[in-house]
């Protein structure tokens, strides 16, 4: 096994670009790093660094060498950041954001038992549909539903969940328009939608055995509020594709029907973003981890 000491050793000097300034750093003599980085060459078999009068540079393998000694060193100190953490009180203001839906639903019920656990922790949770940038607008953590978790970035997931989606209306409509048996008798229905381009949204199905459709579609009333858009479903103005936390008690009493079973959106991932695991601090950690324990499973809005 390699002495650990040495790998933490050949990192700095190669990113401080010699001796005298990694030993600076380290508090070291330069003859005691030139001598251990040299014995770690030999152990190895390799040449890591070029050494000349006049400068220091790393060799293809050293280059290689280092990006793992990088990586045991921030894992180390993460091992160490998290000791610490532990043992530390959760305190401070965590600065969130969240969804409207996902915070009336989800996040608004639980988020009093979380500040009960945790009485020195204060909470600034901003309510909003639009994307924020976390870095730029100072926000700890932020709640979102997505279908894919590729467009995250750098920022760091936490994964909580899945939700699921259902084309809903209501009985009245279904009277006044007829009940589809083909994603084709979509057309003819009114439609309400988040949003629109040109007139025209598209949405998504998936059908038996995998199969697609694309309905394209000129909603009738676009809002940008769920819970807006599931009122005007409730009335009959137009069917909508409503997350089934959203619309399950409706459903249950017959206010609201599926449209099409076994046609539905693809489903999303529940997760959380934040920018990095290192640096978080305690009160940060214990929300991600009472987020974990209460958004989770197959339905993650419904709280527990």
């Amino acid at each position: 096994m390699q002495d650990l000491n040495d790998m933490l050793y050949f990192a700095v000097v190669a990113e401080r670009g010699g001796f005298a300034a990694a030993g600076r750093a380290l508090g070291l003599p330069k003859s005691r790093l030139s001598r251990r980085v040299a014995e770690l060459e030999a152990r190895l078999g390799v040449r890591l660094l070029q050494r000349t009068t006049r400068k220091l540079s790393l060799t293809e393998v050293g280059e290689v060498f280092l990006r793992h000694c990088a990586a045991v060193r921030d894992e180390a100190d993460a091992a160490a950041e998290a000791v610490a953490q532990v043992q530390s009180e959760a305190r401070g203001t965590i600065r969130v954001a969240c969804p409207v839906t996902l915070a009336h639903t989800t996040l608004g019920p639980i988020l009093p038992r979380f500040l009960e656990r945790h009485p020195q922790v204060r909470v600034d949770l901003r309510i909003s549909n639009r994307v924020v940038d976390l870095v730029e607008e100072g926000v700890d953590v932020a709640l979102r539903v997505r279908s894919t978790l590729d467009d995250s970035g750098s920022l760091v997931v936490k994964q909580l969940g899945r939700s699921r989606a259902l084309l809903a209306a209501s009985p009245a409509q279904l009277r006044r328009q007829g009940t589809p048996a083909t994603p084709q008798e979509l057309e003819r229905m009114d439609t309400v939608a988040m949003s629109a381009v040109d007139g025209r949204t598209t949405w998504h199905l998936i059908g038996p055995g995998q199969a697609s459709h694309a309905l394209v579609h000129r909603p009738r009333y676009v809002a940008d509020d769920l819970l807006t858009l599931k009122l005007a479903v409730l009335d009959g103005t137009g069917m909508c594709m409503l997350p089934d936390y959203l619309c399950r008690d409706d459903l249950a009493a017959g206010r609201l029907v599926p449209v099409l079973p076994g046609w539905e959106p693809k489903s999303g991932f529940v997760h959380a973003v934040f920018p990095s695991r290192r640096g978080l601090v305690p009160a940060v950690r214990r929300f991600l981890d009472f987020l974990g324990e209460n958004i989770r499973g197959e339905e993650p809005y419904m709280p527990h």
